[in-house]
């Protein structure tokens, strides 16, 4: 059992707290911004609520964090009130936030400055997979620290892997979500293209998933899609705060990145209908106005 801080109560946060503390059975004290969170998780879970990121951190071996930021992930690590004030020496900070490569490294030597390491570790597999502890979580950071961290991140995760130094993690989960826009594009120009034919949808996508067309959203979005119901997990908000990363890194690395570009703005048009808060697969809605 291990002494653990998680900081940051959201879609996925919670629930992945909640395996830390359940599953693996260990020590968990978490913080949230609104305090009412954090008190109905303890009250859910058991373990303890801190009233600052520092408070929660002190003493402790793993702090955990999940915010939705660049900005909010300084704010709760370096910041007044943030864990780094507290952590100590030999600890390690792994962080799930999908945020910069650059913040991922920033974080990483200041951790080193003050005596405990850090893991960048976004996670993919949306608030199902965080809710039912089966996470895929993509590591950047050194390889010691990485199996200290592994037992921990499994109380979460049915995939954990180590993909090179700090930022690696974010880097490939750029790639993640490079790779799941342009597949859920191409899932609703399929759909939006067959109900405009005529054909019937369950029946084509029957057969055409047992071939080289099959995804993972294709199985677990298509009837969603044909009804137009676009409530079940990752809101466009985020989604274009992520592609937002990925072009921006873009930039800096010369990747061209124009489907991922093209998409974004097709993120930008379901948002300007209303549907900031409706999952990914949304993209259909705007093929079918």
């Amino acid at each position: 059992m291990a002494s653990v801080a998680f900081l940051g109560l959201g879609v996925m946060g919670y629930p992945m707290a909640g395996h830390l503390k359940n599953k693996g059975g260990h020590d968990v004290t978490v913080y949230n911004r609104t305090t009412a969170k954090a008190e109905k998780w303890v009250a859910e879970h058991g373990g303890a609520f801190a009233k600052t990121p520092a408070e929660a951190a002190e003493g402790k071996d793993f702090v955990f964090t999940c915010v939705g930021n660049d900005d909010d992930l300084r704010q709760v690590t370096i910041g007044k009130t943030g864990c780094f004030q507290t952590m100590k020496k030999g600890a390690i900070y792994i962080d799930h936030t999908t945020a910069s490569a650059e913040v991922a490294r920033e974080l990483a030597a200041a951790a080193a400055e003050r005596g405990f390491t850090a893991l960048d570790a976004p996670v993919s597999g949306g608030q199902a997979g965080a809710e039912n502890g089966v996470l895929t979580v993509m590591v950047g950071g050194e390889e010691d620290d990485f199996e200290r961290a592994k037992p921990v991140i499994d109380s979460f995760a049915r995939m954990v892997g180590l993909m090179g130094p700090a930022g690696a993690g974010q880097l490939t989960k750029m790639i993640n979500q490079i790779t799941i826009a342009g597949l859920v594009q191409g899932l609703a120009e399929g759909l939006h293209f067959g109900r405009r034919a005529g054909l019937d949808l369950e029946k084509v996508v029957e057969v055409i998933s047992k071939g080289a067309a099959g995804s993972w959203q294709m199985e677990n979005r298509h009837k969603t899609m044909i009804a137009g119901k676009y409530d079940f997990g990752f809101a466009v908000d985020w989604m274009r705060k992520d592609l937002g990363i990925c072009l921006e890194e873009a930039d800096r690395n010369g990747a061209k990145l124009p489907v991922t570009a093209l998409v974004d703005q097709f993120y930008k048009e379901v948002q300007q209908i209303g549907g900031s808060r409706w999952d990914t697969s949304s993209l259909m809605a705007r093929l079918e106005r």
